[in-house]
């Protein structure tokens, strides 16, 4: 399914073109069917005579609501121009052809109205007058129509004209990332919140979890229906009504953005082309302060440009974009700026995420350049320096990319050595991916982390996994991988439950050695009921402990390794000749006090030597 959307100036007869051609009224607002103009967003659809179904945004084209208009056309696939053929080109025809033209709506049709209203003469110089006007514009190849809503003359070829090239246009690609930008909300008796707008980037499904951004609140899909038609499931490309449970009307309002929870998050800073046009008022300033519009989000914005120290009209810059209010943005976006009055220009989101730039980096201006214009190999490079360590479906959503694009390519930049995948040579979705010098960072990293560690504590055999994980700052999905191949590497040791430095081993100085000899001995005196209050260090006790010299068995109670032996040994013997143990025989089977005993049994249940029923124990 393809969406179409209305531009022109007010009362060219945008409105009467789609009732004539759908049998729906746009106007869905009172005071625009009092007024017979247009204020807010309208929609309608239909069936084109290939079969294709069709949806129609109409947008208002008076000057106080471009607002609005710009909160129509972010999604759609192609545009259809109106100008009437008793007035020619007016303002709004420009600067809504100016908004198409920088959001890159390449497809579009005019259609030239009120043409029973007017005579030859008028009708030609208004067909010159808008041929004019689409030079230089990405409409400017655009068929130019001839009809009346009026007298149905040209309609069918309107149609046609319609199917023609939407039956040219590639149909949007599923990047596994639905957005579903809100234009309209309500609620309907019995059902609740219902929001509509333009899914692109993904599917959406009835049953499934849902994200409003910026707001973050969660929800899910109640029902979805397209042309009053209830669906399970919905492709991109489509125009969509969202019933959703679990959040309330007043937070579901346009500005917000539909989407699986967990990957869409808003920001407030972005780098980007921006080009000003050519019949902007006056350059633009460094620190240029405009109202920033892409989608249906809006929000007051400062300019400050990387390459120049002012842009003029109608050429282009590097910038970077501080927004006032955070908005839901993804690299590839299109955008407008206003002043005041009007629209002055606009561009493409590069970099939704980017570090604080200085002005004229030529590495920064190199890096923006290939984050828009490169290869595929040297647009994910990009985006691993930029966001990794992440896995290859953060990166196939915040390249713009599908995981089918990014897999081959990782693979093929890991052979030789671009980058370095975590998980195995044949990537999957949960591969993690490091930039090469992000991958040497880390080395670095470790290798300090492990130094640093081994010299505060001499005597410990290595750094807890949880900690090393939580130093290193790696998400606990993706350490497995990580360990798994530092081991490979020989970066790290693994034993057990820490990480070495490879080859690293706990040493005592002698006076050390003499204190563990003399605690293991006051172990030995007295093996069955050790002193509990003996005086050790906890970094010697743990040596002990790693080199199995002595056993733990509670926070108090420590035995030496043979006399902990001697007593399983004996425990053991005991069920196997009766068939149980209680505490009270296992006491006097060792010589020892309940204090030893209990841990001792409760340590073999833990160690599944042992297995408690009621008061006995038996053997597992």
């Amino acid at each position: 399914m393809y969406v179409v959307g209305t531009a022109g100036h007010v009362d060219h007869g945008k409105s009467t073109l789609i009732q004539a051609l759908t049998g729906i009224n746009p106007d869905r607002l009172p005071q625009e069917q009092e007024r017979g103009m247009t204020i807010d967003l309208g929609f309608a659809w239909l069936t084109l005579p290939s079969g294709q179904e069709v949806s129609i945004i109409d947008v208002p084209g008076h000057e106080r609501f471009v607002r609005n208009m710009l909160a129509g056309v972010g999604g759609i696939d192609m545009a259809l121009l109106v100008v009437a053929a008793d007035e020619g080109v007016m303002p709004q025809t420009r600067e809504h052809l100016a908004i198409l033209d920088l959001l890159n709506v390449k497809r579009g049709l005019v259609a030239l109205t009120k043409s029973d209203l007017v005579d030859d003469d008028l009708l030609e110089l208004a067909q010159m007058e808008t041929v004019e006007a689409l030079e230089g514009t990405v409409l400017e190849d655009a068929a130019i129509l001839t009809l009346s809503a009026t007298t149905g003359q040209g309609l069918d070829q309107l149609l046609r004209q319609m199917d023609a090239i939407l039956a040219e246009t590639t149909p949007r690609a599923d990047l596994g990332r639905p957005r579903l930008a809100v234009d309209r909300s309500f609620t309907v008796s019995g059902f609740g919140t219902v929001v509509t707008g333009t899914l692109i980037d993904g599917t959406l499904t009835v049953g499934q979890d849902i994200e409003l951004v910026p707001s973050q609140l969660r929800g899910r899909i109640r029902g979805l229906q397209s042309h009053r038609q209830k669906l399970t499931e919905a492709d991109p490309g489509r125009r969509l009504a969202v019933n959703i449970s679990g959040v309330s009307y007043d937070h579901a309002q346009r500005g917000e953005t539909v989407t699986i929870p967990g990957w869409l998050q808003p920001t407030t800073m972005l780098d980007a082309k921006v080009k000003l046009l050519a019949d902007a008022p006056r350059p633009m300033k460094h620190n240029a302060r405009v109202s920033f519009h892409s989608h249906v989000s809006e929000s007051s914005a400062r300019i400050r440009l990387l390459d120049s120290r002012q842009l003029q009209p109608g050429n282009e810059a590097w910038a970077q974009i501080h927004l006032t209010e955070a908005l839901p943005l993804v690299k590839g976006d299109f955008f407008v700026v206003r002043d005041t009055e009007t629209t002055i220009g606009g561009g493409k989101v590069v970099d939704p995420f980017p570090r604080r730039h200085r002005p004229f980096t030529k590495s920064v201006l190199n890096s923006l350049q290939a984050m828009d214009e490169g290869t595929l190999e040297e647009l994910i490079l990009g985006a691993v320096e930029q966001w990794g360590p992440c896995n290859l479906t953060t990166l196939a959503q915040r390249s713009n990319l599908t995981l089918a694009d990014v897999q081959p390519a990782i693979e093929d930049l890991a052979n030789s050595g671009s980058v370095t995948l975590l998980g195995g040579t044949h990537p999957g979705p949960n591969s993690e991916v490091y930039s090469h010098r992000g991958w040497q960072r880390l080395v670095r990293q470790i290798a300090r982390t492990l130094r640093d560690y081994h010299t505060l504590h001499p005597l410990r055999s290595g750094i807890p996994k949880e900690e090393f994980r939580n130093r290193l700052g790696v998400p606990s999905t993706a350490f497995p991988q990580l360990l798994s191949r530092l081991v490979d590497d020989q970066l790290v040791d693994e034993d057990g439950a820490v990480v070495r430095t490879p080859g690293y081993q706990a040493t005592m100085t002698p006076n050390q050695e003499r204190a563990a000899q003399a605690y293991v001995a006051q172990l030995h005196a007295n093996p069955f009921s050790p002193p509990t209050d003996a005086d050790v260090s906890p970094e010697l006790l743990a040596l002990l402990i790693d080199r199995k010299q002595v056993v733990k068995v509670n926070g108090s109670v420590i035995f030496s390794a043979d006399a902990y032996g001697k007593m399983v040994d004996a425990v053991t013997k005991h069920i196997q000749d009766t068939g149980s143990i209680t505490v009270a025989e296992a006491r006097t089977l060792l010589n020892s006090s309940r204090k030893y005993v209990l841990p001792l049994l409760e340590y073999l249940d833990q160690q599944r030597i042992t297995r408690r029923t009621g008061d006995t124990r038996t053997l597992r």
